[in-house]
């Protein structure tokens, strides 16, 4: 079969290699049909990754079609498939508790094991969701954004809440979307006055703050002087994760969605002073996946608006390296990889 490697930071090659056997017990064949790009997958190619091995073929952002299915899989050949890449080990405290997106010892797809970026690849069958009357390019956007529908859910934030959102990328795009349909008064926050436009433009998001010296003085104007009664961080940069805890409201919550290396220092006095609530977010349950393909199905999710840049199997090694750094008008780019 054809698929895509890197097989170190900086490259990305087409080559040939053997299809998947047959499927074991429990998993199922799949022949790979759209994968989203993360900004995980620009970092791989980067080398910007601290615990990635190359080789490594990426794309964990996946919907597919059925081909075979092992025993005890009822998923019919042909059943078209939303992929949770999330590989858990089932027996942790984690997975005994129902959370499998924060197994301990977690392998997710493209990142510690070879992904979706070639023709077919074999996933547990637990792993899979039927996408339905999805279109499949459609399906590809549900994992990206039931990162932000977890995040959400996490938050505990009732509907009627003034949410912020810091960080106006694709992951922050999705919490956005999602604390929208939760009912909350959203308002992003970016560095980009171009990302704040597009989002408004493409996704209706007209209350927008330029992230700078003036920032803490817009979202107290905002509030009435209050803070954010929820505030979602998604942008993985440790500063603004400190900054962050000054936009939440006295009885407030602030949820950290992406991740850091750092260790994100704060003011335990004023921690304390708000009895604020600090959540940590990692990855998405089968629960979040269902609730953005429900939603998506509700036209709730204008995927059509978040898609913006689509290329094919054989030209992602072209158009990949040109849009990690090109990032003009980019919310989601679709690798189409199947004929």
């Amino acid at each position: 079969m054809k698929a895509a490697i890197c097989p170190e930071p900086g490259r990305l090659d087409i080559i040939d290699r053997p299809a998947p056997g047959a499927p074991p017990k429990g998993w199922a064949r799949l022949a790979v049909s759209h994968v989203g790009i993360c900004g995980t997958d620009y970092h791989i190619f980067e080398g910007k990754h601290p615990y990635l091995e190359y080789p490594r073929i990426m794309g964990h952002e996946i919907s597919a079609t059925v081909i075979e299915s092992g025993e005890g899989v009822s998923l019919a050949r042909g059943t078209p498939v939303i992929v949770n890449p999330y590989l858990s080990c089932g027996i942790c405290i984690a997975c005994r508790k129902g959370k499998p997106n924060c197994c301990t010892a977690i392998r997710v797809l493209g990142v510690h094991t070879d992904g979706a970026f070639c023709e077919e690849i074999l996933v547990p069958g637990e792993n899979l969701y039927p996408a339905g009357d999805l279109s499949l390019e459609a399906a590809a956007t549900v994992e990206f954004l039931a990162i932000g529908a977890h995040a959400v859910r996490r938050s505990l934030a009732p509907a009627g809440s003034r949410a912020l959102v810091i960080g106006a990328g694709p992951i922050g795009l999705g919490t956005a979307l999602f604390s929208r349909i939760a009912g909350h008064q959203v308002t992003l926050l970016d560095a980009s006055a171009e990302r704040l436009d597009m989002a408004a433009d493409r996704l209706g998001f007209a209350e927008g703050i330029l992230a700078g010296d003036g920032a803490l003085e817009a979202v107290q104007s905002a509030t009435d002087g209050d803070g954010f009664d929820v505030v979602f961080d998604a942008t993985g940069y440790g500063g603004s994760m400190e900054k962050s805890f000054a936009f939440v409201a006295h009885g407030g919550c602030l949820v950290f969605v992406s991740v850091v290396k750092d260790d994100i220092r704060f003011s335990d006095p004023e921690f304390h002073k708000r009895e604020m609530m600090l959540v940590g977010s990692r990855n998405a349950t089968r629960q979040d996946f269902e609730h953005v393909a429900a939603s998506i199905r509700a036209g709730q999710v204008p995927v059509e608006s978040l898609i913006t840049h689509r290329t094919t199997l054989d030209d992602v090694v072209n158009d990949l390296p040109r849009w990690a750094h090109e990032k003009a008008g980019l919310i989601k780019a679709v690798v189409k990889i199947s004929p």
